[in-house]
């Protein structure tokens, strides 16, 4: 098993493989569903990513009974809770318990004694370190160094003419079972944003505009689910050359709307030097995060009958989608964008995303 590739690579190798699009706002809703049952353990949790975290539970055995106890209770509620399997490592460090989870995988529970901790190590393959890339494991190679154990057993100064002092001793103490790192909870984001890479360069305005309309749905639509409001937009363009453009405004008020956002990043769009360009990557980002309060405050849009704010309507597509799915409800200038996405041949009609003038 290797890493991830890039999609274009990906095409390349297999050329009748069928294509999904991602749907990251059901990835993000899952895994706020996985880190609510890791906190209803703990408080002392440390994401890693959408659907890996550390915890720490020594304050947590009186409640819930040993960690391996502990442990079997999170796979329980993460099936019953999330709907999916999850592997379970225990150990006294965390580069252990993550060793152990991933032997464990798909849906299983390893627990490693700090007694234990050496013996399970030493017959792993040296590439199972963390900093121990495809280069540094064929240096360690050519001394004969194939497993975590005879890393561990190789005298320091011999490492360390080879790799570097410094690496030297990380890898040797992740080989002896040695790991100080304590679990960093959770902290709240300073920002929040999408971006995406296009097919191929879009050079009409009608469609970047399109497309900065989707990204700001999205951002709005996690700012409103994760219960924050931004003062600040940052739009990202990409040209076609590689050249990266990004502008920023602040809002005199906070807001979580998607035709806020849009909006600016519009307008900084129109900003940008240039007449004629050929944008290759898109991104929206809002920052100066602070929790949302009971009323929702969002800028008026001229024109809207009876002064109805935005986020009125946008709030009202939160609750549709959340009955029947996401895309369930948004901007008619957004109906065809799942397709196009799909075909990049495909050209939308010509009529323009909703603004305020």
């Amino acid at each position: 098993m290797g890493s991830a590739v890039p999609a274009s690579q990906a095409r390349r190798l297999c050329p009748e493989a069928v294509f999904i699009p991602p749907d990251f706002e059901a990835y993000r809703t899952h895994s706020n569903r996985f880190r609510e049952v890791l906190l209803s353990i703990t408080p002392l949790v440390e994401p890693v990513s959408l659907d890996e975290a550390f915890l720490d539970v020594g304050g947590a055995t009186t409640l819930f009974g040993s960690p391996i106890a502990i442990g079997e209770r999170i796979r329980d509620e993460v099936a019953r809770e999330v709907g999916v399997t999850c592997s379970v490592g225990v150990a006294s460090t965390k580069f252990v318990a993550k060793l152990a989870s991933d032997g464990r995988k798909p849906d299983g529970l390893l627990h490693v004694p700090a007694t234990e901790t050496l013996r399970f190590l030493e017959p792993l393959p040296v590439g199972r370190l963390w900093g121990v890339g495809e280069k540094t494991r064929d240096l360690l190679a050519r001394l004969a160094i194939r497993s975590i154990g005879d890393l561990g057993r190789t005298p320091a100064q011999i490492l360390e003419r080879l790799i570097g002092e410094a690496q030297a001793r990380h890898l040797g103490e992740l080989a002896r079972g040695v790991d100080d790192r304590e679990v960093v909870p959770y902290e709240p984001p300073k920002s929040i944003g999408h971006e995406e890479t296009f097919e191929r360069d879009l050079d009409d305005d009608v469609e970047v505009f399109r497309e900065l309309l989707a990204l700001s749905q999205r951002v709005g639509t996690r700012l409103r689910t994760d219960g924050y409001r931004a003062r600040t937009v940052t739009l990202k363009a990409r040209l076609s050359n590689f050249t990266t453009l990004t502008r920023s405004r602040t809002l005199p008020q906070a807001t979580d709307v998607g035709a806020d956002i849009h909006h600016l990043v519009r307008s900084l769009y129109q900003g940008l030097p240039g007449a004629r360009r050929r944008i290759r990557l898109l991104g929206v980002q809002a920052s100066g995060l602070h929790q949302a309060g009971v009323e929702q405050l969002g800028l008026l849009y001229e024109g809207m009958e009876g002064g109805q704010r935005w986020g009125e309507v946008e709030r009202a597509v939160d609750r549709i989608e959340r009955r029947f799915g996401r895309g369930a409800a948004g901007p008619a200038s957004l109906l065809d964008g799942d397709r196009a996405r799909m075909d990049p041949g495909f050209r939308r009609p010509q009529s323009p995303p909703y603004n305020r003038n």
